[in-house]
């Protein structure tokens, strides 16, 4: 979809117009007034589904346009660049073609989820309004109009977050997003301030080039405080730590929404700071933001997440640390590396929703008499090091060191740790040839696997992102050295703890990191005595514990 490093936009093109007909169709249907959405819900999930397949296939069209005519913009409806306009690139053609496909799987599951609530056609509307913000937002050729996608969706999700008010936690969760929120929109709202008033424009074609014009030069304050700005807003809207206990307490919405919430509308936040990467990357302070708070929200939800016994629950640690390892790789500098991220959580996110109802039943078929016993901890330290070392290797041979792609090199590491445990079980006291080999040739293959994906995802991404950057100097070093060697340890601990479960220390340890270090509990606790949701037939505080 376009040729890379192609900057020169087709202005003015009236295909760019054809891709709002989706989001239109879908912004009518939501506008259906309740009394009347009510009275035939399942007419308007059926025409609901039809506009989400019909922006699924603009969005397919779109993208053969760009890979015949490269990047388009439309001209501004309005004045000195404020108004309605879209911006159409190898980014926007993605995001939209991923959101959309989500969108028409989530509203045909919602059609038979459903059926037969009082509030069916109503949830059906606000779905729809909530859908069509994100594909506007997505889009979007300015700031302001992003900005204004940016708040409509973050209303159309309350609403579904509190789909049934009597529930008093969902309450409360959704009160403590809106805190998050608005913060986050008055963060964006003073990047806005700060663009317009240096470059006199918010038209994203005029932005681009002002930041295309800095680089190898000396950058602004104001620049700085712009890309500090929007890093902070899209740390907010991703439910990066210390503030991501509302995504954990959102489990009482209806599934689809649980399924949108976390394979599109989450993603909000790494598409803002993919969109402005061009000016985000010439801030390194925003960038090292960016990789520290990244890196440990990624820790942290993968820790928290092997400690949960509810299957949603460690489905929303998994987002959380999945949207920190994004962040972590737009910190190291390997922004095409997270929007391929970001294709492959979705896609795994939705279906996991969708399908974790019938989870138990799936564990159930899968069962095998011969699960694999427990490694020594000195095998499975082996293992570790057998992993990065063959990370390393493939690493070296695809471009991707420490030094030259660090971002890449970092999540390809983390990755192939995920294969110690099969490792450390292959390597015992008498060694069997064919199954050392075996362990060996998939952690191979998994390797070039990730290292050809990450090519792939350069490509498609095109000039619409900047190239993976090298290492800057010893702070990203760090944080690559700090971010595996954690994830190893973690790796060795989940093989220690088993063994331990039975001392007071691993136990204390255990509940300590179920009840996610009580972070998410001191927020409770502020939001119950500050903002506490309505009593309805008992106790708010007895609702949100």
């Amino acid at each position: 979809m376009g040729r890379k490093g192609r900057w020169n936009e087709c202005v003015n093109n009236p295909v760019a117009w054809l891709i709002v007909i989706g989001p239109l169709a879908l912004a009518a249907i939501g506008l259906v007034p309740n009394r009347v959405a009510n009275s035939a819900p399942r007419a308007l999930a059926r025409a609901a589904f039809a506009g989400a397949v019909v922006a699924f296939l603009v969005a397919l069209a779109t993208a053969a346009a760009l890979t015949l005519a490269g990047p388009m913009r439309t001209g501004t409806l309005g004045f000195a660049g404020i108004g309605f306009a879209l911006y159409l690139d190898n980014l926007s053609a993605i995001m939209f073609l991923l959101v959309a496909f989500v969108g028409a799987v989530v509203l045909h599951y919602s059609r038979h989820y459903l059926d037969g609530d009082p509030n069916h056609g109503r949830f059906t509307r606000w779905l729809c309004l909530t859908l069509a913000a994100v594909l506007l937002l997505i889009v979007s050729g300015n700031m302001l109009q992003l900005a204004l996608a940016w708040v409509a969706t973050s209303i159309g999700l309350t609403r579904l977050l509190r789909f049934y008010p009597e529930r008093q936690a969902a309450v409360l969760a959704a009160r403590k997003k809106f805190v998050a929120s608005r913060l986050g929109d008055l963060c964006l709202a003073g990047a806005m301030v700060l663009v317009h008033r240096s470059i006199g424009s918010l038209d994203y074609g005029a932005i681009f080039a002002a930041a295309q014009s800095l680089r190898g030069g000396p950058v602004p304050a104001t620049l700085h405080a712009v890309a500090a700005l929007l890093v902070v807003a899209a740390l907010l809207k991703s439910a990066q730590f210390p503030l991501h206990g509302w995504l954990t307490e959102v489990m009482e919405t209806p599934t689809p929404v649980s399924a949108l919430l976390h394979a599109g509308i989450i993603n909000a936040g790494g598409f803002l700071v993919l969109r402005f990467s061009h000016v985000i990357v010439l801030s390194t302070p925003s960038l090292e933001i960016l990789a520290i708070i990244g890196g440990i929200t990624a820790l942290f939800g993968s820790v928290v997440m092997l400690t949960q016994t509810s299957v949603k629950v460690a489905l929303a640690f998994s987002t959380i640390a999945q949207m920190g390892f994004m962040m972590l790789q737009c910190g190291l500098g390997a922004f095409s590396s997270a929007l391929l991220h970001i294709v492959a959580h979705s896609l795994y996110k939705a279906h996991a929703f969708l399908s974790s109802g019938s989870v138990i039943d799936l564990a159930r078929a899968s069962w095998s008499p011969s699960p694999g016993g427990r490694p020594h901890p000195a095998r499975t330290a082996l293992a570790v090091v057998v992993v990065l070392g063959v990370a390393l290797a493939a690493g070296a041979m695809s471009g991707a060191t420490p030094s030259a792609r660090p971002g890449v090199f970092a999540l390809g590491a983390i990755v192939l740790l995920g294969l110690a445990h099969f490792i450390a079980n292959a390597i015992d006291a008498r060694p069997n040839f064919y199954v050392l080999g075996r362990a060996a040739a998939l952690a191979v293959i998994v390797a070039a696997g990730y290292f050809t994906l990450q090519r792939v995802g350069e490509h498609l991404a095109g000039g619409s992102l900047p190239p993976a950057q090298a290492l800057r100097g010893p702070f990203d070093l760090a944080v690559v050295i700090v971010v595996v060697l954690s994830f190893a340890a973690v790796t060795v601990l989940q093989n220690l703890l088993p063994r331990q479960a039975g001392t007071p220390r691993w136990q204390s340890l255990y509940v300590h990191l179920a009840n996610g270090l009580y972070v998410n509990t001191v927020a409770n606790r502020l939001a119950l005595r500050y903002w506490p949701p309505p009593l309805r037939g008992g106790s708010a505080r007895e609702s949100a514990s």
